[in-house]
């Protein structure tokens, strides 16, 4: 499980440095395999353990090719997925085009989302979280009933 926000710098050659503590569970869950693809409703991208997108792949089969909306779903998450291998300093090499969808720069934060990570930029992370926390504030949002029977 995943949780937190970790400030991370991508090196010149557009690596991450995976968290310390998250390395070892990494190696004994998928031996470092992640797979890395965009995220197609905000500018970010999504790191999974390869068995949790094994999942995520097992859904996108289910989807039909005659229907556009989901045909576009598997372009653009298939169409993006790329293999990323953690070395054994624990980083992983973020494609170019990855880089450029999320606007990815050298400021970056690594957030644990339970079985995933979202990959930001650290100012489009901070706008994205002020809009949120603006929202939250004003109470100007339907609850789903989920979030209806969610308390703290």
């Amino acid at each position: 499980m995943f949780r937190g926000a970790n400030a991370i710098n991508l090196d010149s050659k557009g690596r991450l440095a995976i968290p310390t503590k998250h390395r070892q569970p990494l190696l004994d869950d998928c031996a470092g395999q992640l797979i890395c693809t965009i995220d197609t409703q905000q500018s970010c991208l999504l790191l999974y353990p390869l068995p949790e997108w094994e999942e995520i792949e097992l859904k996108l089969s289910k989807f039909s090719s005659n229907i556009e909306q989901e045909r576009r779903k598997i372009r653009l998450l298939l169409g993006y997925a790329i293999d990323c291998e953690m070395d054994k300093s624990g980083r992983v090499l973020i494609p170019v085009p990855l880089r450029n969808h999320a606007k990815l720069d050298k400021e970056i934060l690594l957030v644990g989302q339970l079985n995933k990570f979202e990959i930001w930029d650290s100012e489009i992370w901070a706008k994205r979280i002020e809009e949120d926390m603006e929202v939250e504030r004003s109470g100007n949002f339907e609850l789903t009933e989920r979030l209806q029977d969610f308390s703290l």
